[in-house]
């Protein structure tokens, strides 16, 4: 896919935007009702005691667990949805998809603001600690930001490949493509765009070419950072995962 010019101007966006965010505290007001005490009635000594209410149906019995399958999206801010609400975000426009489908499965957005592969190693215990049934790795962008190596992100993201199997050689997992800014140079920006097919080759995986195909560089699609989409974008990304995720959640294996 070749990008416009504006494209490669609108990446660094992404740093900035994220270093703008800020988290704000909520607080909250306890207010303490006073009543006068009632008059004891003196037959009530005789009487038997009466419950004043019946137990709640929530306190009477807890819900039921959550026997659905998961589904872990492992990315950056594009995962999270930076900018938008979180239910406009494509992992939770994928959540809609799969109900819709009456599938069995619950999405897990396992998505940070800047978030490189590397960090995505590291967090892969607690993901894989969720025991999900199909994990969707979708990092690679913040490294191209920072020049990393694409042979780094490769080792990167075969370790978790390979950490995955060993703790759960029954999870499917799903590779998402990405590519690097032009300004990066020709021969990086094709080195780096080659990491995700061949990782997805060699280890026989489900490929998503590139997870912004129809969105990257659209200012209709994107946040003022040009970089973010926006709601209606999010809906575009999660057309093009559902194209390759519909699939591997249908597999017979993944609905004994």
């Amino acid at each position: 896919m070749r990008f416009p010019d504006s494209f490669a101007d609108s990446f660094p966006g992404l740093l900035r935007s994220e270093a703008r965010l800020v988290f704000a505290a909520l607080a909250a007001a306890v207010s303490l009702i006073a009543c006068e005490p009632a008059v004891p009635d003196p037959s009530a000594a005789r009487e038997p005691a009466v419950p004043n209410r019946a137990p709640a149906e929530s306190e009477a019995s807890a819900p039921e667990p959550d026997s659905r399958s998961t589904v872990v999206f492992l990315g950056n801010s594009l995962t999270a949805g930076l900018g938008v609400d979180p239910r406009e975000a494509f992992p939770a426009r994928i959540q809609v998809k799969i109900d819709d489908a009456r599938l069995s499965f619950r999405v897990i957005n396992a998505g940070v603001s800047g978030e490189t592969t590397a960090g995505g190693l590291r967090r892969l215990d607690w993901i894989l600690d969720q025991a999900p049934q199909v994990v969707v790795i979708a990092l690679g962008a913040n490294d191209a930001l920072r020049g990393a190596p694409p042979a780094a992100v490769r080792t990167n993201l075969q370790q978790m490949i390979d950490r995955t199997r060993a703790r759960l050689p029954k999870t499917s997992i799903v590779i998402v493509g990405m590519l690097a800014p032009p300004n990066l140079g020709p021969t990086y920006t094709r080195e780096f765009q080659d990491v995700f097919p061949a990782l997805a080759e060699a280890n026989d995986l489900p490929f998503i070419p590139f997870l912004l195909e129809g969105v990257a560089a659209n200012p209709e699609l994107n946040q003022t950072d040009g970089m973010h989409p926006t709601a209606a974008g999010h809906e575009i990304l999660a057309e093009t995962v559902w194209k390759v995720l519909e699939p591997v959640l249908r597999r017979p294996e993944q609905n004994p």
